[in-house]
């Protein structure tokens, strides 16, 4: 049976070019991940806050350099789209953001981040969702991207509103973390915001 509509993106949105490097401003780059960023990315995996925040752990560099290999895969793939989010200047690691749950053909994705202890408290992660966010929606093409967190990760929900992502309502016991189901919040993004 055929489809009442085409696909808004076209598959190779992403797999016929590289992944490109994303100005962020304000000293902030977003950048393709490389093998060598896997201490650090395993060191800010042992900070007590990505613990509590996180559903993964990462119990050695030698994992982490499969998470790695596996973000850079992602990009061809066409369903997740990662970045490293790092310091302009020196090309310090401060975090992460993300495109997952890639849908070309309706032209939606759910955004992810975290910064590393380091970064925190200086609006990292809101300047680079809000840059991640344009790129998507104003020059790729993405209708809507969605973002969840816990609710009771009150940061991760001020880095949303600050980052334009409207609170769209709440997704009830919806996410199993270390301590237990969390309810989770659900804004978005849509394209002309």
């Amino acid at each position: 049976m055929p489809y009442a509509t085409r696909p808004v993106l076209p598959a190779g949105t992403f797999s016929r070019t590289s992944q490109p490097t994303l100005p962020a401003g304000d000293g902030l780059v977003l950048r393709p991940w490389r093998t060598e960023d896997a201490p650090a990315v395993h060191a800010a995996f042992q900070d007590p806050v990505m613990r509590q925040w996180h559903i993964r752990t990462a119990d050695s560099e030698e994992e982490v350099r499969g998470w790695i290999t596996e973000w850079q895969q992602g990009w061809g793939r066409e369903r997740n789209a990662q970045w490293a989010v790092a310091d302009a200047d020196g090309d310090r690691l401060l975090g992460r953001v993300a495109l997952r749950e890639v849908e070309l053909g309706d032209a939606v994705a759910e955004v992810a981040y975290w910064t590393t202890a380091a970064a925190r408290g200086r609006g990292v992660a809101a300047r680079a969702t809000r840059a991640l966010a344009r790129w998507a929606l104003d020059e790729i093409g993405f209708q809507r991207l969605e973002l969840t967190h816990a609710v009771a990760n009150e940061a991760s929900c001020g880095v949303a509103r600050k980052a334009g992502f409207a609170l769209e309502g709440t997704k009830r016991s919806a996410l199993l973390h270390p301590d237990g189901w969390h309810d989770m919040h659900l804004h978005a993004r849509v394209r002309g915001d």
